[in-house]
Formats: structure tokens, sequence, C-alpha cells
């Protein structure tokens, strides 16, 4: 058995991995405007980019849970940093549409190897009381990518151009490589083996299984309609909005979204306390975080003119809650499978959010064409005010998915004799039991 020194080891290199797998994926979004003058392209265009890196992303999910059920997290986590480290020296390097293209599919690639792979690998070495927690805390650290993409990665874009800023990149994706291979271990057992059987009639029967429990299809939808509204504005179109729509520098942008990492490690801890003590209310927990994002936009939206610096803090604030939120997904994931479908399971609920991610980003990028005519430096407030309309499309999408998935989960609940009380009932209990210790 490990020490718990031991597994805090692990989970410090697993997580370094992740942190620069989101640098990775939050590049291409810091650098949009430089993308756009490089490449010479229009906003649905340029938001093509990331949708690709998306796709590959989204799609490779379920084959890759799969994989993972059966030869463990360390080597996914190698090969994603390589391919990420391959995919950033290629934009490095790209001069043209389908170079910088293929460099954003390698980087998609890798990501999709690197986040469920290191959450079965955090599951496996911390006790499972603690593991909402720990994936609060995997998920939200993780989101200190941001942060180097948004900071060190745009000094070094600004100061000393484009193949500098990636190449460096690169070179950070070959030393967790590297850090992963010395250091990384699946389990604490001393030779890690394989969770299920390797045969194609049972991994069709894991995926099958997996997805037909409600509570699988709650965790996607909880994915889904958390996650996409704060990942559509840190990987794409957040830096554009606060730039070229509320007239900020580019440094106060970076400021704000750098506020949203912060308060995202401060806020996911305290969520993965309140799906460990209340594991049957968690849905009412994702149901708030979906709407204080859309609260938040709707004051933003339809404020006349530019909105006020509170605001937007307020607003990056709520977006802080999208990634804690997500996580709630795979804790429905784990809780709902046992342990030879979790990897499968987990990459279901994976490909959520980041389906109505890519669809939101595209969305957005049509609307700001027909609106500016294709032309990037003509984006106006109006443009983004119409164009991020488009989330409350995949927020009512999500919702639906959300209430109906969680009506079938708590009815197989009740099959196995575990019926969760309304709501109701339980805040009058309550009442009824404060009344007695006054009395």
């Amino acid at each position: 058995m490990s020490t718990p020194r031991r597994a805090w080891t692990i989970w410090a290199v697993g997580v370094s991995a992740y942190i620069v797998a989101v640098m990775h994926r939050t590049t291409f979004g810091v650098a949009g405007l430089d993308a756009a003058d490089r490449f010479d392209v229009s906003a649905s265009v340029l938001a093509s980019f990331v949708v690709l890196q998306l796709v590959v992303y989204a799609g490779l999910q379920i084959p890759i849970g799969m994989l993972l059920d059966r030869v463990g997290g360390r080597r996914l986590v190698i090969a994603g940093a390589l391919l990420m480290a391959a995919g950033q020296a290629v934009l490095a390097a790209a001069g043209s549409v389908p170079l910088a293209a293929t460099g954003r599919v390698l980087v998609g690639m890798g990501d999709a190897l690197t986040f469920v792979s290191v959450l079965r690998i955090v599951s496996a070495w911390f006790p499972p009381g603690r593991v909402p927690v720990m994936t609060q805390l995997t998920g939200l650290v993780g989101q200190a990518g941001q942060v180097l993409s948004a900071v060190p990665f745009v000094m070094v874009l600004h100061s000393y151009g484009w193949s500098a800023a990636f190449g460096s990149a690169a070179a950070t994706g070959v030393l967790v490589c590297v850090l992963a291979a010395a250091a990384l271990r699946d389990t604490p057992s001393a030779r890690a083996q394989p969770v299920a059987d390797g045969s194609m009639r049972h991994l069709g029967a894991d995926l099958v299984t997996a997805w037909r429990h409600p509570g699988t299809r709650l965790g996607l939808w909880t994915h889904f309609t958390t996650q996409f509204s704060g990942t559509v504005f840190a990987l794409m179109w957040g830096f554009p909005f606060l730039v070229s729509g509320e007239g900020l520098s580019e440094a106060a942008a970076g400021a704000l979204l750098t506020l949203t990492v912060i308060a995202g490690v401060v806020a996911g801890p305290v969520i993965g306390v309140m799906v460990q003590r209340h594991p049957l209310r968690r849905s009412w927990l994702v149901l708030g975080i979906v709407f204080a994002n859309a609260a938040a936009w709707t004051a933003v939206l339809l404020l006349p003119g530019r909105a006020p610096g509170w605001l937007l803090v307020l607003l990056v604030l709520s977006m802080a809650l999208s990634g804690p939120g997500s996580m709630i997904g795979f804790d429905f994931a784990r809780t709902f499978n046992p342990p030879n479908r979790l990897g499968t399971a987990t990459g279901i609920v994976n490909v959520g959010g980041f389906v109505a991610s890519l669809l939101t980003i595209l969305a957005v990028g049509l609307v700001l064409d027909a609106r500016s005519g294709g032309a990037s430096s003509q984006y106006e407030l109006g443009d983004f005010r119409v164009a991020m309309c488009v989330q409350y499309l995949m927020w009512t999408i999500g919702l639906v998915g959300i209430l109906r998935s969680r009506r079938q989960a708590r009815r197989r609940m009740a099959e196995t004799g575990v019926v969760v009380p309304p709501l109701r009932d339980v805040l009058a209990a309550r009442r009824r039991h404060r009344r007695g210790e006054r009395r």
C-alpha cells in the first residue's frame, strides 16, 4: 500500500500534466487576434481551428475511456504529452491554414488522452470518500494552465513572436512527458493489471451498459450544461469579447481570465465537500451553477453600453463555477458505475461539455461573421451581444437532459431501496427539528 506522501506525489505529477494540457488547449484562444492576422482568416474560419480541436477531443473520449479500462492511465498521459508537444511544434512553424489545422488536431488528440487518465489514477490512489474533493482539486488546479497561456505565453507571443511562443509551449510538453514517464504510476500495486476484459465483445458490452444507466447520462448532461460557457470564454471568445467588445486592454482581459482560474480554485474544494456531504442533492447544486452562469450573462448582455468593471468581475466569477460544476458529472459516473466500467463511463461524460463547447464556439463565429462581414477587426459590442445569445439554446437543451435523466436515475435508485425525498420535505423536517431544539 502507498503512503499518503506517495499518493500526493502521484497526484502532483498527474495534475502537472493536466495543467500543461490546459495551457496547450487555450493558447490558440489568447492568440486569436494574432492568428487572424497571421493566417488572414475570418471569425468562422478562426473558430473552426478550435472547433476541429474539440471535435477530435470529444470524438476520442469514448474510445479512450474504453482503452483506459484496459491499459491504465500512465501510458496515455505520456502519449498525450508527446502528441500535444508535436502539435504545438507544428503550429509554431505553420504559415498556412492546413498546417495550422494539423497542429490543432494533434493538440486535441493529446488533450483527449490526459484528463480522464489523470482522474483514473487519482481514483486508484485515494480512498473513495476523498475522491470527490480530489476530483475537484484536479480539475481546478489544472485550470492554472489558463494562467500560463494568458500571461507568460502572451508575453512571449508579443515580445518574441508566434514561432517562439508556440515553440516554448512544445518544449513544456516534452518536459511533462519526461516527468510522467519517470514518476507516474497507475496504482499503488507494484504491477498494474488491466481492469477489464479486453475482448471486443466485452468492450461493446461495457459501452452499452454504461450508456444505458441513467446515472451516466445524468453525468453527461451535467457536464454538457455546466462546462460550455466557461470553456467557450476561456478557449476562444472571451479574450476577443473583452478586448474588442468591452474595450479592455489585453492586460486587463488577461487579468480577468486569471481571476476566473483563481476563483475556480477557491470554489472547487467547497463544491467537492458539498458533493461529498450531500450526494443525493448533487443535481440541485448543478442547477444552481447553471442559473448563476445564465443570470450573469443576462445582466451583461442586457445592460446598455459597455459593462462596468464590477459586473465583468461578477461574470468571470460566475463562469469560475463552470469547471467545478462539470466535475460533478464525473462523480455521477463514478458512483453509478463499477470500477471495470469507470473509464468508459468517464469518457461518455466528458463528451458532453466539449460537444456543447464546440457547437457554441462555431455558432458564435458564424453570427459574428454574419454581422461584421467576416472582418475580425470590425467586431463591435453589439455583434458580441447577439452572438453570445446562442448560449441560451445550449442551456435549455442541457437542462431538459438533466431533469429527464435525473428522474430516470432516481427511479432506478428507488428500485434498489434508495429513495430521494422531495427537497420541500427535507426543508420542512429541518424546520421542525430546529423548532424542537428551541423548546
